[in-house]
């Protein structure tokens, strides 16, 4: 299993909690998404299971959840957070994830939550009334390809053309075609529509409170 969170300690809880579900699994652990995605180019696609937080040093939102889903294809992928927002856990939900766990569980009911889900079953807090404007961007977000989705992910951390292309190996050219693609496929015009657009999934969060 992998375990994708900056804080020391709790990756340390997360490993016993992972120890304490299924004994003798191996666990990798990264501090940030492109940590997570080298050990997931180490392995090859190669985990049971991702735990990922929320909030990331080198992620906006859910940026980090779609990137590494693009690497891992059908791979679970479970956060583990401090965040209470129903609009978040709806969110993450409606994007793929397989369980929205708290930070807070002890240490006992964190491992028969990780049992659940390693068998197959989502587990997330009951949900009411949460806001579901996620559904409409993730359509949108579905109808990008692969080199797209990685522009509009860059285009969130607001780098500039030449900046994406040099982090991505393409041309400026290449960059700007993205774009009009991806403005088109969203129904935009610009940068400042096609981020309002995908808000819902790459907003700025409080690291602090929402980790």
């Amino acid at each position: 299993m992998l375990i994708t969170d900056d804080h020391p300690l709790t990756r340390e809880g997360l490993g016993l909690a992972i120890k304490s579900a299924i004994p003798g699994v191996a666990i990798d652990v990264a501090g940030s998404i492109g940590e997570a995605e080298q050990a997931i180019s180490l392995r090859k696609k190669d985990y049971r299971l991702v735990l990922l937080d929320f909030v990331l040093p080198d992620s906006r939102g859910f940026s980090g959840l779609l990137r590494l889903q693009h690497l891992l294809g059908a791979t679970p992928i479970a956060f583990v957070s401090s965040n209470r927002d129903p609009a978040v856990i709806e969110a993450a939900q409606v994007l793929g994830a397989v369980a929205f766990l708290s930070k807070s569980l002890p240490l006992d009911d964190l491992a028969a939550a990780l049992r659940e889900v390693v068998a197959g079953r989502s587990v997330f807090p009951p949900l009411d009334g949460a806001v579901r404007s996620a559904q409409s961007a993730r359509v949108l977000i579905g109808t990008l390809s692969g080199a797209q989705l990685k522009v509009m992910l860059a285009l969130a951390d607001g780098r500039l053309n030449k900046q994406i292309a040099g982090d991505l190996g393409i041309t400026e050219a290449t960059v700007k075609a993205h774009m009009s693609a991806i403005f088109r496929k969203l129904g935009v015009t610009n940068r400042a529509q096609a981020l309002l657009a995908m808000q819902p999934l790459l907003g700025q969060t409080d690291p602090i409170a929402q980790s």
